[in-house]
């Protein structure tokens, strides 16, 4: 392997990457405890992470093609996972994380059927990174009430919810409309 290629692959972003897909077994492991204080502390180091990533990324040219396919995917497997074990811990907001899984594999299949045409999926929006950051304060919220003041306040966490649905609807929505417009382009 080249040095360059191993490089690419081995960048300081891709790594931080790869942690935020490992991050999530602690986070799993903590939510099935009910340790919703190590849970709320997984969630924001692979949101700084998540952040941090992409800065490094940006500002020292480290963008890499793997890099492009790793974030997202990490994006969307952590998402999955806080709304399956909150859904599952917190029966009042589950109809609203179905909601938000159905929205998050409707992405992924646009992601594919574009792949599948050869088309590069676009970048995130800034609807999309909103969104992401209401989910993940809506979420974080939660945890810590619980965590803290073991208080699960279902007024607030359904209009938390209602707030993040709102959000990553209008996303997709967007998304949706860019989606329809390339997979158009490429048919002429």
């Amino acid at each position: 392997m080249k040095r360059n290629s191993y490089n690419a692959i081995f960048n300081i972003p891709n790594i931080l990457t790869v942690l935020r897909i490992i991050f999530i077994i602690p986070f799993v492991f903590a939510v099935s405890k009910n340790n919703y204080v190590l849970a709320g502390a997984v969630l924001v180091i692979s949101g700084i992470s998540d952040l941090f990533d992409g800065i490094i990324a940006r500002k020292y040219n480290q963008i890499t093609k793997l890099g492009k396919m790793l974030d997202p995917t990490a994006d969307k497997l952590t998402l999955m996972a806080v709304m399956i074990c909150f859904g599952i811990k917190f029966p009042k907001i589950f109809p609203f994380m179905i909601l938000l899984i159905v929205k998050e594999i409707l992405m992924l299949t646009a992601g594919a059927v574009l792949l599948k045409h050869k088309i590069t999926p676009p970048s995130a929006r800034w609807y999309g990174k909103i969104s992401t950051v209401v989910f993940y304060v809506s979420v974080i919220t939660i945890i810590l009430l619980k965590a803290l003041w073991n208080t699960d306040c279902e007024v607030l966490n359904i209009i938390l919810m209602t707030l993040t649905a709102t959000c990553m609807l209008y996303a997709l929505y967007r998304y949706f409309k860019i989606f329809k417009m390339m997979i158009k382009e490429e048919k002429y």
